[in-house]
């Protein structure tokens, strides 16, 4: 006989881990599934391969016109992603929320179109409980960098993140957090939960499908079914199911489980980067700077470009040596090694763009995932832009040579976004499926259109928001006998 739970949450990321690390402390008996480890601060070493093979999932690729590829980078282990961000925390644009309506129709509980005044209450509470602050301790690269900019008539600015005192800026948040100065669903919300809630977590499962019965009043989540590390089966029941996979996996869970919106991996944002690398005479070590100090938003809305730049940021050396590039392709032979015999006096800006969410993520016959990607004329003027811009940066900053990366997304979002309309949208405002009764979608796959700054925190305060509905309707639905 399968277990019962009030909930059971698949994804332990930014919106999985909230969420059941919400109810649970509320007082719910929930099942939190995790496809990774349960790793913390006392695994966590700089060993650049290591941490791929633990904390990541495999690289995925979607091809480009011309035989470049988009590559696709997300955490798999307890908190996901977060765990191994850069735990930047910005709100929102007003401008980018403005986009959800036009995109899906979405509206507020007062049928007014959803705005950034619905989502500020939830940000309140998880820049609390992240204890966000300000990060203006740069290092010397960062000083660096900053002269590029007031150079061009513009400049940095200190980010928020979610980090502490215990923030030893050794530049490894790639790689986990060895102090737990950087905050995560895993050490600000999941650890607590496990210790004074009703949350049980269960990791290494890979969950293939949501079991859903047919009734009278129409299809209905039950639970779901997994996998564990030795090849064994097992099922669980809820009351409610959320799927908080991440923005592909969740996509690919429903169409596996049987949903058929034709929204479902429609309509996914890549948030498409690079990496703009600047060479100068002097030792940088941005390897040893809390990696995203400063920011420049003159370019946030797309009027005014379509890019935020952040810096002082570089990969750790494999990274950084198998992506480096220029205008001939990526280095190789002699230059690649006097790149990285160089690699301490690099310095780094990361552009991200605004996208239109012309990917999308779909099985193929084989039942394998196919990612596409369509950019459009003026994504692609973004793109080159941002990568115009941050090279005359690091120029006017005194670099002798700039290499960049190929086009990267690891804050990829959309592929089912909220709307009211459930022909162009897979979930309705609350995260509920539009086409499945007690099934809820809870990470950055909900968000119509792409956010034009890092993610997580808004994904975050979607699911404090979702966590609340859920309490709610658990209040209303009688449990089962």
């Amino acid at each position: 006989m399968s277990e019962r739970f009030d909930v059971i949450v698949v994804g332990s990321g930014a919106g999985g881990g909230v969420i059941a690390s919400e109810l649970a402390l509320g007082g719910r008996k929930v099942l939190l599934l995790e496809a990774g480890r349960h790793l913390t601060s006392a695994d966590f070493k700089r060993f650049e391969v290591k941490a791929n093979h633990d904390l990541y999932w495999p690289m995925r690729f979607a091809p480009l016109p011309g035989g470049d590829v988009v590559a696709f980078l997300s955490g798999k282990s307890v908190g996901g992603s977060t765990t191994i961000n850069t735990k930047v925390a910005l709100r929102a644009h007003e401008r980018d929320i403005a986009k959800w309506h036009a995109a899906s129709g979405l509206t507020n509980d007062d049928g007014e179109p959803f705005s950034l005044a619905d989502l500020e209450p939830f940000y309140d509470r998880v820049e609390k409980v992240l204890t966000v602050r300000e990060r203006g301790d740069w290092g010397k690269s960062v000083f660096t960098a900053q002269a590029g900019f007031r150079a061009l008539g513009t400049d940095v600015e200190p980010v928020m993140s979610y980090t502490d005192a215990k923030c030893l800026s050794y530049g490894s948040c790639l790689q986990g957090c060895p102090t737990d100065g950087g905050k995560s669903t895993m050490n600000a919300y999941i650890a607590r939960a496990l210790a004074e809630g009703g949350l049980e977590l269960r990791t290494g499962v890979q969950v293939n499908r949501i079991l859903i019965e047919g009734t009278g009043g129409g299809p209905r989540a039950t639970g779901v079914r997994w996998q564990t590390a030795d090849g064994h089966t097992q099922e669980a029941r809820g009351r409610f199911v959320v799927a908080a996979a991440g923005a592909l996996n969740t996509s690919l869970l429903l169409l596996r489980s049987g949903l058929s919106s034709p929204a479902i991996g429609r309509h996914v944002g890549l948030h498409p980067l690079r990496l703009v690398y600047g060479l100068f005479d002097e030792i940088q070590d941005s390897h040893r700077v809390y990696p995203i100090s400063a920011h420049c938003m003159q370019h946030q809305v797309d009027e005014d470009g379509g890019f935020v730049l952040e810096t002082s940021t570089i990969m750790d050396p494999v990274a950084f040596g198998t992506t480096i590039r220029d205008e001939r392709g990526p280095l190789w032979g002699q230059p690649l090694i006097e790149a990285l015999r160089a690699y301490r006096r690099w310095v780094g800006v990361l552009a991200m763009v605004n996208d239109e969410n012309h990917g999308a993520v779909s099985l193929g016959s084989d039942g394998c995932e196919q990612i596409t990607v369509d950019f459009q004329p003026r994504e692609h003027a973004r793109l080159d832009a941002a990568l115009a811009f941050s090279r005359r940066v690091l120029e006017a900053a005194g670099a002798k040579q700039v290499c960049w990366t190929g086009i990267i997304s690891t804050h990829t979002q959309g592929g089912c976004r909220m709307g009211d309309d459930p022909q162009h949208s897979v979930v309705d405002r609350n995260g509920r499926s539009h086409e499945v009764a007690n099934l809820y979608v809870g990470d950055g796959s909900l968000l119509p259109r792409t956010l034009s700054v890092n993610p997580s925190l808004t994904i975050m305060a979607l699911a404090t928001r979702l966590a609340m509905h859920l309490e709610e309707a658990l209040a209303l639905a009688p449990a089962p006998g």
